[in-house]
């Protein structure tokens, strides 16, 4: 049985840099005896200075590793400097029902979802009462997506909770 349901943890950064900089990805591994119970998840959130939680993932029994993307803000934002040089982040870990995580899913997907549709909509004509669109527009949609995910990292943080 699980005793206690949240576990926090602080990131101090060093003086001179920036949060961002240091800790960017996370791993989280359920080991062998650990025992969560099969409808538990493990959910990560962030906290940078002077902000709310972020949702970042989660783990299960049938999901027991994870890497992690860690949403700081950027370095020399208001958001970044908030609470000076010594300023921390924290990180928790929280036991909740597996099925939030479809929520949160769901979120990040319809995002995504939405995306999509505003890519379409810029190349759609009308024929009639229907919406017409390039064959290869989801090729040409995904490799956009591909593309800007490259070159800024923090584009896939977007969809995001």
């Amino acid at each position: 049985m699980l005793v206690h349901r949240r576990f926090p943890a602080e990131i101090n950064r060093k003086r001179s840099c920036c949060l961002s900089d240091q800790v960017r990805e996370m791993c989280i591994i359920l080991l062998n005896g650990f025992s969560l119970p099969p409808d538990k998840a493990l959910i990560i959130y962030v906290q940078s200075p002077g902000s709310s939680f972020v949702y970042c993932g989660a783990v299960t029994v049938s999901r027991p590793s994870a890497v992690l993307l860690l949403p700081w803000p950027e370095p020399g934002s208001d958001a970044a400097t908030a609470g000076g040089a010594a300023a921390a982040a924290d990180i928790g870990v929280s036991v909740e029902e597996a099925g939030a995580l479809l929520s949160l899913d769901a979120v990040e997907g319809m995002r995504v979802g939405e995306n999509l549709f505003n890519f379409m909509q810029s190349f759609c004509g009308v024929d009639g009462s229907r919406l017409v669109v390039p064959t290869d527009i989801l090729d040409r949609w995904f490799k956009k997506f591909q593309e800007r995910a490259k070159r800024d990292p923090d584009y896939l943080k977007s969809f995001a909770l």
